[in-house]
């Protein structure tokens, strides 16, 4: 690669070296992917640089994430392909270039940031590429998020070869299966492989022939006598069907058999749920701090996963009542919501519930109020101890699989797995890292009120201590060919003064998997399903949106005849609704075309205990003041009723109008999801999930937030085109709920975690997958460097508010 660049800058050093000034013309530092670029088209409009419009180094311009300027040399990023980095030095006066490591570019930044390492001084490196060493990798970019077929595939073809005494594990797998003092799958009855091999041939000779509906209830006894135990399924045809797979595998294993052999093993009966941040509830809960769509995914999830497991259950021919048990925060002063009760039941569910656990102060006493999740690290490992105890006593048991929820939940997850010996699977959910631009680099600057020191060391321990990572995007994991995934972001950054990781997550590990989740369709169904509306609670929607003067209300529609274009988030930052009122405000021919709907968070500041929030409140208003909206737009407080939810949806679909998803970055957009399957066309942020969920000019459209001129222009032409050609709306709506109904299903996507739990259950149990060494090496950097800081964050035992934080973060 070096030589090619050289050659490059050497062909074309007059307009190279006329480039790299112009950079050196901004006076800044640090260049990002978008700076690179647009400074190099603008020079491709000049005379001087019209030469490279087509040339090799508008690739290379296109391919460097970032860029630190000291003096005349430039230290470049190159992303080439997906997840694969280069690091080079270009020193512009001699124009020459040298290719480096990454802490040399690491140690580039940290100079940004203040902190000036002396060549040889000691700097505690993150390097965890000594513990891959044999350990299976993915190398197509194409492939990421799909590791459980690789690792299959990968570790069938070398566990199962004869010198590796896989088939010796595999019957020992199936001998430790029981669930609640029963027995499953084998007995004592066999005692090795080649017994098992003619065990199976007379179980399926014994069961050759009879009634295919027949259960255990009738071959029970000789299947005992030969070894066998329930499990194997509830009928006879099943039962055969499963041993037919299982010979199969012993005598000549496939990674397809293999999946759909552990698709059947009675392996998943008790699932700990772990989201420890926010108010977690079943209603009136969402819209308050750090409450969201994380509470309605995990909800939805739970009652898709009980359905699964009660449905395996039943194949599987055994009467076992399947527990889920979502692990949450106890919030003494809960606001009116049911956070403050120790139990509670799941509603849709059958025996689901959730369990709360107390925060616990420094003295061991309770924490009564609502703590930010980002004050929440001091009380996460007291808390994993606790609830442990209780959700063991709860299920009578230690669970099977455990569920980590955003950062501090799957940093508790990881705590728990390892000291329970379970299988552990991590989700996101959003990432901070990559919300806040160069929070890493300026951490320090954050530190009071961010807190990123620990939110970043806690996601790189659990991100490599997890069994497995489920994302809804691809993007989630690797970006796209011009940005950079949020778990991509670990694969090498730097804290200065703290730590630099020079190799930390890497996307083509095959524990990512990309599941996406759904909307619940017994809420958000199509807005022509009229038999299935509810009149009253329509009506009632009605009169929020036209009803006039409210106290959580602000602007009336002057014109109730044009279409709603309409949003519905919290009121943080990154979710950009004060940009969304600002690009309308600022855009006539939209305010011409269609009123502005938005529904989320408070309107008074004085009732919000977020700091962040009361900041995007009093901005709203002052947008609303500037731009006089009070008759083209309507600003309504958060609704937390789904059923509201869903038929707000609905009564915005009745208008002919679309939903807008602004955020400046949203992991996966599960109001895109909700507002799709109620068949609204949607303009999504091409920042994160909605890329993926949205086919841009087909079910939706795709705008960039930091373009907000841009993206009202497009909707201007949208609903100039459903003007013109009425049956365009129609086309985009129906496209939309196609969409959603092909690739966004929670039963789809309950089957397929319970299939990753049973595989990456097996390899974890027959293989070194859970990779003990690096399991050992976190431990350390667990207590010697998250312990110090986590200890070090100031507990307040109570939530941040405005007098809490900065002048600048309040700005």
């Amino acid at each position: 690669m070096i030589e090619d660049v050289q050659a490059l800058l050497t062909r074309h050093r007059p307009e190279a070296y006329l480039l790299f000034r112009r950079y050196r013309a901004l006076e800044r530092s640090l260049l990002s992917w978008s700076d690179l670029t647009y400074e190099f088209d603008q020079f491709c409009e000049t005379e001087a640089g019209q030469n490279l419009a087509d040339s090799a180094l508008r690739s290379l311009i296109r391919s460097t994430q970032e860029a630190v300027v000291h003096g005349p040399s430039f230290y470049l990023a190159v992303r080439r392909r997906v997840a694969k980095w280069r690091y080079l030095l270009v020193h512009v006066e001699d124009m020459v270039c040298r290719e480096i490591s990454v802490a040399e570019f690491l140690a580039s930044k940290e100079r940004l940031a203040g902190h000036v390492v002396q060549e040889g001084s000691w700097v505690l490196e993150v390097d965890l590429r000594p513990f891959e060493r044999g350990f299976p990798r993915l190398s197509e970019s194409r492939s990421i998020g799909q590791g459980v077929r690789f690792l299959n595939r990968h570790l069938s073809a070398l566990v199962f070869a004869r010198s590796q005494g896989g088939m010796e594990r595999l019957f020992d797998f199936l001998r430790m299966h029981h669930v609640r003092g029963q027995q499953l799958m084998l007995n004592g009855g066999v005692s090795d492989v080649q017994g098992l091999q003619a065990a199976l041939r007379e179980a399926r000779d014994l069961l050759e022939g009879n009634d295919a509906e027949q259960g255990w209830e009738m071959h029970g006894a000789r299947l005992r006598a030969l070894g066998f135990e329930p499990g194997w399924g509830r009928s006879s045809e099943r039962i055969r069907e499963t041993m037919a797979l299982l010979s199969d595998i012993l005598e000549a294993p496939s990674p397809n058999n293999l999946e759909a052999f552990l698709a059947r093993v009675p392996m998943i009966f008790s699932i700990a749920i772990i989201s420890p941040h926010g108010y977690f509830g079943q209603s009136g809960v969402l819209g308050k701090p750090d409450t969201g769509g994380q509470v309605v995914y995990i909800l939805d999830q739970v009652r898709a996963l009980e359905r699964a497991m009660r449905m395996s259950i039943h194949e599987q021919g055994l009467d076992v009542e399947p527990q889920i048990v979502v692990v949450s925060r106890l919030i003494p002063e809960s606001s009116g919501t049911t956070c403050d009760l120790p139990r509670e039941p799941l509603m849709g569910t059958e025996h689901a519930r959730i369990l709360r656990v107390p925060f616990r102060d420094e003295d061991g006493e309770v924490l009564h109020e609502w703590v930010s999740r980002f004050d929440i690290w001091p009380y996460l490992e007291d808390f994993a101890l606790e609830a442990e105890g209780h959700l063991i006593t709860e299920l009578g048991e230690k669970p099977d699989f455990i569920i980590g929820n955003y950062s501090d939940g799957n940093l508790v997850a990881s705590l728990m797995a390892q000291r329970l010996g379970v299988t552990q699977c991590n989700i996101a959910h959003a990432l901070e890292k990559t919300k806040y631009v160069n929070s890493d680099l300026y951490w320090a600057e954050h530190e009071e009120d961010h807190h990123f020191s620990c939110q970043f060391t806690a996601d790189l321990i659990s991100m490599n201590t997890a069994d497995f990572i489920i994302t809804s995007t691809y993007q989630e994991i690797a970006g796209t060919d011009e940005s950079v995934g949020q778990y991509e972001s670990y694969q090498s950054f730097t804290m200065p003064g703290l730590f630099r990781v020079t190799s930390g997550v890497d996307a083509f590990d095959p524990k990512f998997n990309i599941v996406a989740p759904g909307a619940d369709a017994e809420v958000f169904f199509p807005f022509s399903r009229t038999e299935r509306r509810m009149p009253d609670v329509g009506q009632e929607i009605r009169t929020l949106v036209y009803g006039g003067l409210q106290p959580d209300a602000r602007g009336e529609l002057a014109d109730p005849d044009k279409p709603l274009l309409f949003a519905m988030s919290r009121l943080d930052a990154i979710k950009n609704m004060a940009g969304l009122l600002d690009w309308y405000g600022r855009t006539p021919e939209l305010r011409e075309l269609a009123n502005l709907l938005l529904v989320g968070g408070e309107l008074d500041p004085g009732r919000s205990t977020d700091a962040e929030e009361c900041a995007q409140i009093e901005q709203m208003h002052h947008l609303f003041d500037i731009h006089g909206l009070d008759g083209e737009a309507r600003w309504v407080r958060m609704q937390t009723d789904k059923n509201r939810v869903g038929e707000l949806y609905r009564v915005v679909a009745d208008t002919r109008g679309a939903f807008v998803q602004p955020a400046l970055f949203e992991g996966f957009g599960l109001t895109v999801v909700e507002a799709m399957s109620s068949g609204l066309p949607v303009f999504g942020t091409r920042y994160g999930g909605p890329q993926e969920v949205v086919v841009n000019g087909k079910s939706g459209f795709h705008i960039d937030p930091h373009h907000g001129d841009d993206a009202a222009r497009l909707m201007v032409g949208f609903f100039l085109a459903c003007r013109e050609k009425p049956t365009h709306w129609d086309e985009i709506s129906r496209a939309a709920m196609a969409r959603v109904q092909e690739s966004y299903s929670w039963d789809l996507y309950a089957t397929r975690l319970m299939a990753l739990s049973r595989i990456y259950g097996f390899w974890r149990y027959i293989t070194n997958i859970e990779r003990e060494e690096t399991r050992r090496y976190l431990d350390m950097f667990y207590g010697l460097v998250f312990r110090p800081l986590a200890r070090g964050v100031r507990a307040p035992g109570r939530g941040r508010g405005p007098e809490d934080t900065s002048e600048e973060e309040r700005a």
